[in-house]
Parts: structure tokens; C-alpha cells; sequence
């Protein structure tokens, strides 16, 4: 039977994270240290892994979800953002981001558009997740070249994993946000009988645009607005050693696009410089405040299907402790429209196969290896069809192993990849990047651990930093690809000194990552608010610090301080590298009272002065948020949860320098969520 249900399936890894762990773990504090790492290849926790693995899960999740991944995440030591009204924003991950960074469902690519672009939304839902796991260094490195600067693992509910106690679980949830007056309702029902168990689960979701303070010159971010409806459904088979489900989400979102103007429709360039229209290019002190009705504000029409299999077992056959399937199929398409017209639409549509087996102990080795099919079909047509019709293939072999020398645990994460881009400019392209990691961490007295970790990783170009060609309105930008970029290779060290034990715990990590053909965005030319990049290659570093130190002062009360820093240019004297997130620095307190639990935080932000070519400087800013919550019994099974969330209570005006349009929408003013929650 075992043998059977293998051959039905496939593909290994960790197990699962319990429930009772994730609702119980709190922001910052030590109780998630026992949580089981899913995307860590060998089911490690987040204090095992080599290089510092942040989880967000149970009520600081449950608190900190916003409309968008990367707002939920900011904040966490290391992840900034780069905001795009409120439709969209990618995490920025010490300094990087898509297609750096990889988003991933339980494992599975996330297969849409947000790499292309940071106007394009990240195809999730955060307020249907129960956890996500954030991963640097060689557990990411078995996810591929897109998550060369890291891996979002997001962990949810919709394909069952056991049956409910009782036969019926589920989850309702409603929120009311003020700055922007969001309306948001959220249900999920999980009901199972003898082997087999059903989930669905939803949310609807209104808001405005978002009000900021007043010195902005405007009371609201005129295009910051999002309504998004998200839909899915699955069941499982499931047994003693383990499950075989199936899922379908369906979502569909509208949102607007601050700081886009027509004026710049006419630019494009001569040589590397921009030309736009009759204007004379010498005056650079044009006023370029525009003034926009909100109907004129141009707007995203997202549509997304995806199809889930999920599989994972334990024993599957001799010698083998587990394997774990994972396959998705996305069909994936948004269009921009202008006044109630459609300019452009990008389609995506792709599929991921990823198989893995977890291997027992030979001679003292424990690992897992696997392989990865992923292919997807890409097209942008219309006005700012500035990529050619695409299909991009990619095959994968990924191995990682673990030795316990004493108390030395060693570590050997490589992933090979055979990557081919054909385009309808009759151009293909290949490209095989191989990327190796090694780590040692080393068990000092049980309550410290110092980790190292070196790793030489390589990603193969996309098709926009290859072949992109043409106007850009959403980032007023002119983007220009260059077919000859090769393979881009960083070497890089990691050091991570912890403690995980006792009243004072603290994770601390030093990077350092050297670039060879590092590909960005270069700024040729700049006319007012509008660029000419072209996407070019050359020597870089990120050099950084991040981390977190606790206090537990009593059982229901304990303190945080928290800060990074990361330092990203060019070598050889040629400058910094655009939109780097400035440092910040923070502290933070939550508490416990019986049914009450309250935390503050507070964090400067400094001043981002080491910029780009035709970048200009950001201010810094104090940003001071809040929550206080009370939980109710509501039988042997229920509970409820009335919260408040505070974020920017002093109403301080704030720009992220990550964004391509920091100037056209500043981060939201003050806000208040009021949100209660009830699960049975």
C-alpha cells in the first residue's frame, strides 16, 4: 500500500507545522523557536538552520496582515518593502528583491508577474495564511536562482493535512481599517470524516485610498486603492503516514496605480539619452506636480486560477524517511486600463513540479534531494508591451546533506539548472547556473550557537533584463534589455551568532555578498520624473548586519531591540545601487495579563544618502505602531479575539526609498484596524 501511494505521488521534506504552535507563538519571542522549518530540506528548527530563518505565525501574524506581502512583512529584522500604492508590494530582503527574492506556496513557485514589475501584486492572500517562513543561505539556495537573495515560504490551509478533532474546524474573521476605511471579511471550514477532509475558505476585501498627513499636499494617495475577492476549495486522502490533496484558489483584484502620468508617453530614446516630445531636456526644474482626477488614475484588473497537488509521506520505502510531492498549474492575467479602456494585458501561464526524498541517516549523513521542472508561458500585449511573447523552461537537481561531527553540525546545499528562454523575436537562449553552499555550526554550551555559512550561487537572466524594449508608464521608465547578459555568480559568507536559551536570547548575523555581473537597472538619463534605464551587469557587494536581541523580564512580559543595515554598490568606484532600503533601529515590548496581551514598537528609519545616478535622497522617519487584543472562551473548542492594531501613530510623513515612486505615494498616515476573530 505504502509503495502504491508513492508511485501515486511523490516528494519529501519536513513535517508539517503543528497547529498548537503556530496559534500560540507571539512576535519576537521565543516560542517559535520549536517550529518546524517546512522549507528547510530537513525539517530543522528556525535555531537550527545555518543562516537565520524568520517565521511569522499565530497572533503576530494574525495582527500584523496586510492587503499585501510585503507590508506584512516590513519591519522584520532584515525585510523591508517596495510599496506601490496600496495593490502591491514586494519584500526587499537585505537589500534585494524579485527576481532575488522567490515566493513560494508551501514549497511551490508563485508563478505570476510580480517579478517583472513592482506594480504587479504578489498572487496571495496574507490574511488566509497560517504562517510564513522567511529564508536566507543554503536552505534557499535548494529553491533556485530566484531566491538567490531569499525564499518566502507561505504556509496555508487550503489542502487539509488531518482530520479536524470533532470533524469540524473553522475560522471567521471581519476587520475595519480607517486610514484607508477597509472592510474585510475572512471565513474558513474544515470538515473531515474517516480518511478523507474538506476545506474552503474566502475573503472579500474593500479599501479606499489611503489618507497620509497633511504636509504631503494631498489628504489621500490618490490610486491607492484595492478590492480583492479570494476563493479556494480542496480535500485530502488522508492516512497514518501521511496525505494526497488536491486545491483550487481562484482570486480576483482591482487596484489603482498612484504616479502615473501620460505626459511621458512621447519619451524614448537616442543613444543613452531620453528625448521627450518637444520639451527642452535642460529644464530640470520643471514643475512636475500634476493634477489627476481619481477616474483618470489608470488601474490594475487582476485575475488568477491555480490548481494545487500536494503530496507527503512518511516511510515511503526502505531507507527512506520521507518524500513530498508538490505540483501547481497557474493561469495567471491582469490588465491596466486607462480611462475604462485596456492598454496592456500580461498573461502567465505556468506550471511547477517539484519532487524531493529525504534519505535516513549513511554513515552519520542525513539529506534530501529532488528535482524541479517549472515552465511558463509569458506575453504582454498592448500600449506598454515592453516584453516579447515568451516561454521560459527550467529543470532542476538539488541535493542537500548534514553531518554531526561532536558538536559541529555540517552542512552541503547545490542545486544545478538548465534554464532556455525562446522568444518571438526568433532569439533562444540557455543558460546552466550551479550554485554550492557549505556551512558549519557549532553548539557552544547548549545555550549559544555560532553558525558559517559560504555559498557560490548563480542565476541565469530573465526575459526582461534580456529583451525588454519600450515605455513603462506604471514606473515611468523606458526600459531597455541587453541580449548578451550571461550568468550572474555571487560568493558570499555568512556569520550568525545565537542565543536560545535563558531570559536574554538574541539571533545576530553578518553578511557579506561579492557580485560578479550583478544585473540592475541601470538610470542612463532622467527628464522630470521619467528614466531610461537599461538593464546591464557589473562587479558588486552587499555588506550588512541584522538582527534582534530579547529580554524576557517575566512569563508576560518581555523587550526587544532590533536593527539592520545593509551597504550595496558597485566596485571599482562606480557608485551605489538604486533603492537601497536605508538602516533602521527599534525597540519593542508586548505583554500578557490574562485575557489582555498588548506590544508597542517603535523604530527610526534613517536617511538614505548613498544613492544611485539620478536618484535623489530620502528622508528618514520615526514610525510608532501599537496593538492591544482580549481574548474570550467561547466553549471547550471556541475562542474569539477582539484586537486593534495602531501603525504611524504620530502621523509622520514617510518615504520608502525602495519604491520607484516614493514621491507619488508615501507610506500611510495614521491607521487603525479593528479586527475580531473567532475560530471553533
Amino acid at each position: 500500500m505504502k509503495f502504491r501511494v508513492f508511485l501515486l505521488s511523490a516528494a519529501a521534506l519536513p513535517v508539517m507545522v503543528p497547529q498548537a504552535a503556530l496559534a500560540n507563538a507571539q512576535a519576537g519571542s521565543g516560542a517559535d523557536r520549536d517550529i518546524v522549518v517546512t522549507a528547510s530540506a530537513l525539517g530543522q528548527t528556525a535555531d537550527e538552520t545555518a543562516t537565520p530563518v524568520i517565521t511569522l505565525s499565530g497572533d503576530a501574524l494574525v495582527h500584523r496582515r496586510q492587503a499585501t506581502l510585503g507590508d506584512t512583512l516590513a519591519g522584520q529584522p532584515g525585510i523591508n518593502f517596495d510599496n506601490f500604492g496600496g495593490g502591491a508590494s514586494r519584500p526587499v530582503i537585505r537589500g534585494q528583491t524579485a527576481p532575488r527574492v522567490q515566493s513560494l506556496s508551501d514549497g511551490a513557485n508563485i508563478q505570476d508577474a510580480s517579478a517583472i514589475s513592482p506594480d504587479h501584486a504578489v498572487t496571495t492572500e496574507p490574511l488566509l495564511l497560517r504562517g510564513i517562513e522567511v529564508l536566507r543561505g543554503p536552505a534557499a539556495l535548494l529553491y533556485g536562482g530566484g531566491a538567490i537573495g531569499g525564499a518566502i515560504n507561505l504556509l496555508d490551509d487550503k489542502v487539509p493535512t488531518a482530520i479536524p478533532d470533532g470533524g469540524i474546524s473553522g475560522v471567521a474573521e471581519g476587520r475595519l481599517g480607517t486610514a484607508d476605511r477597509e472592510r474585510s471579511l475572512v471565513g474558513g471550514l474544515t470538515a473531515g470524516a474517516g480518511s478523507l477532509a474538506f476545506h474552503v475558505e474566502g475573503v472579500h476585501r474593500r479599501s479606499d485610498d489611503y489618507r497620509v498627513p497633511g504636509r504631503f499636499g494631498e489628504r489621500r494617495v490618490d490610486g491607492s486603492y484595492n478590492n480583492t475577492s479570494t476563493f479556494s476549495v480542496g480535500g485530502s486522502w488522508i492516512g497514518p503516514d501521511g496525505y494526497l490533496g488536491v486545491a483550487y484558489t481562484r482570486q480576483r483584484s482591482e487596484y489603482g496605480l498612484p504616479g502615473h502620468s501620460h505626459e511621458y508617453e512621447s519619451c524614448h530614446p537616442h543613444g543613452s539619452h531620453l528625448h521627450c516630445g518637444g520639451h527642452d531636456h535642460d529644464e530640470d526644474d520643471h514643475d512636475h506636480g500634476h493634477d489627476h482626477d481619481h477616474e483618470d488614475v489608470p488601474f490594475v484588473k487582476l485575475r488568477s486560477e491555480r490548481f494545487d497537488i500536494r503530496n507527503e509521506y512518511r516511510d515511503p520505502l526502505p531507507g527512506f524517511e520521507k518524500v513530498r510531492f508538490r505540483m501547481s498549474f497557474t493561469d495567471y492575467a491582469h490588465d491596466e486600463i486607462e480611462a475604462d479602456t485596456v492598454a496592456t494585458t500580461f498573461r502567465n501561464k505556468a506550471h511547477d513540479i517539484r519532487f524531493e526524498l529525504t534519505h535516513k541517516p549513511i554513515a552519520g549523513l542525513r539529506g534530501a534531494f529532488g528535482v524541479q521542472r517549472s515552465h511558463s508561458k509569458f506575453s504582454a500585449v498592448g500600449e506598454e508591451a515592453f516584453l516579447p511573447e515568451s516561454e521560459t523552461g527550467n529543470t532542476a537537481l538539488f541535493l542537500m546533506e548534514t553531518l554531526q561531527a561532536g558538536p559541529v553540525r555540517l552542512e552541503l546545499a547545490a542545486r544545478h539548472e538548465w534554464q532556455t528562454i525562446e522568444t518571438t523575436l526568433n532569439r533562444k537562449v540557455s543558460h546552466r547556473p550551479f550554485s554550492i553552499s557549505g556551512a558549519a555550526v557549532w553548539d557552544l554550551n547548549g545555550d549559544y550557537s555560532l553558525a558559517l555559512s559560504l555559498a557560490r550561487s548563480q542565476r541565469a537572466p530573465n526575459v526582461q533584463e534580456l529583451y525588454a524594449r519600450g515605455v513603462h508608464m506604471a514606473t515611468n521608465t523606458y526600459e531597455l534589455g541587453t541580449a548578451t547578459l550571461g550568468k550572474e555568480t555571487g560568493r558570499s559568507i555568512d556569520l550568525t551568532l545565537r542565543k536560545t536559551a535563558g531570559a536574554t536570547t538574541f539571533t545576530i548575523g553578518a553578511y557579506h555578498q561579492d557580485f560578479d555581473n550583478y544585473i540592475f537597472a541601470d538610470t542612463l538619463d532622467r527628464f522630470e520624473d521619467f528614466r531610461l534605464i537599461r538593464y546591464t551587469a557589473a562587479d558588486a557587494t552587499f555588506t550588512g548586519v541584522d538582527g534582534e536581541i530579547r529580554q524576557q523580564f517575566a512569563p508576560g512580559f518581555g523587550a526587544s531591540l532590533f536593527g539592520d543595515y545593509v551597504r550595496a554598490k558597485l566596485k571599482n568606484g562606480l557608485g551605489d545601487l538604486p533603492r537601497i532600503p536605508a538602516g533602521r533601529i527599534g525597540a519593542r515590548a508586548d505583554g500578557a495579563w490574562g485575557p489582555f496581551s498588548a506590544d508597542v514598537e517603535y523604530y527610526h528609519v534613517f536617511e538614505q544618502g548613498r544613492i544611485a545616478s539620478f536618484e535623489t535622497r530620502t528622508p528618514g522617519y520615526d514610525m510608532l505602531n501599537a496593538t492591544l487584543a482580549y481574548k474570550l472562551e467561547l466553549g471547550p473548542k471556541g475562542g474569539a479575539e477582539l484586537y486593534v492594531r495602531a501603525s504611524n501613530l504620530t502621523n509622520e510623513l514617510a518615504w520608502n526609498h525602495a519604491s520607484f515612486i516614493k514621491e507619488a505615494s508615501p507610506l500611510r498616515g495614521r491607521n487603525f484596524v479593528f479586527g475580531l476573530r473567532t475560530a471553533f
